[in-house]
């Protein structure tokens, strides 16, 4: 019989090719229209601004939801379950949101599922416009049975609150509120949501006349999910997770992924 990552498989590999390339294609009007539109302070202006950002987006997610969908609905599950159960073991004083130990308890969970499973770490330097630091995220590997072509997916725990702005207008808290709360997919749907979403901060912001962050611009937040320099394994006899292969891959500009170590 199968194991379940074989039948994931069988099923991204039916409605994988091209997908990429169509997506870029479909999209490109509205972004045009994006870039000459966003600075305009002409109410239709604005109001075909916001719609055209809602139709992108909606499309976007069409087309994420269309892959993988199998997938996201074990990792959904499993989600929901670790959720649900005692996950911390830091012992923090607020274990019921304590994401660390949340993505380690998944990434056990998908491996034990059979699924080859990676917490990611993506780190980059400080410079002029941004500070440093890091973020983790969990990316799952599978191969397509008869191309034996890898494909990435990346998991956020905590997806739509990476875009949450308080001070932000209606329109773009519209469009916040259709993103999932948790992101099973591939690269380039991310790289797209990413790319809509903060722009259409900034549009807000400036609607608002308030300052936006550097850390809300589309070129910081998509450092969250880049690539990754450490991998980690977890090691169960141990208690543990332990240090894996090292990279300097990015998921976002490149296509396909380097290769993941088996969670086990």
């Amino acid at each position: 019989m199968d194991s379940l990552e074989e039948k994931v498989c069988v099923f991204m590999h039916e409605h994988y090719s091209n997908e990429s390339d169509q997506l870029d294609r479909s999209l490109d009007d509205l972004w045009c229209y994006e870039n000459s539109s966003s600075d305009s302070d002409d109410p239709p202006e604005k109001t075909l601004y916001w719609e055209s950002q809602m139709a992108l987006l909606q499309e976007i997610l069409e087309r994420y939801h269309l892959k993988g969908l199998k997938l996201r609905q074990e990792a959904g599950q499993i989600i929901k379950e670790v959720k649900a159960s005692e996950f911390c073991s830091c012992l923090k004083p607020n274990s019921s949101h304590c994401t660390t130990c949340l993505r380690r308890r998944v990434v056990d969970e998908l491996s034990d599922k059979g699924f080859r499973t990676n917490l990611c770490i993506s780190k980059w330097g400080a410079t002029k416009k941004f500070l440093g630091g890091s973020h983790e995220y969990i990316e799952v590997v599978a191969s397509t049975l008869k191309r034996k072509k890898q494909i990435s997916f990346l998991i956020e725990l905590e997806f739509r609150d990476q875009f949450e702005i308080a001070k932000a207008g209606e329109e773009y808290q519209k469009l916040v509120s259709c993103l999932p709360e948790f992101f099973v997919g591939k690269p380039d749907h991310l790289t797209s949501i990413v790319r809509v979403i903060c722009g259409a901060a900034k549009k807000s912001m400036k609607e608002k006349k308030m300052h936006m962050g550097p850390w809300r611009k589309s070129s910081f937040m998509r450092m969250k999910w880049s690539g990754f320099n450490q991998t980690w394994n977890s090691d169960k006899s141990l208690g543990r997770f332990s240090l894996g292969q090292a990279s300097e891959s990015s998921f976002l500009r490149i296509s396909g992924a380097p290769f993941a170590l088996i969670v086990t």
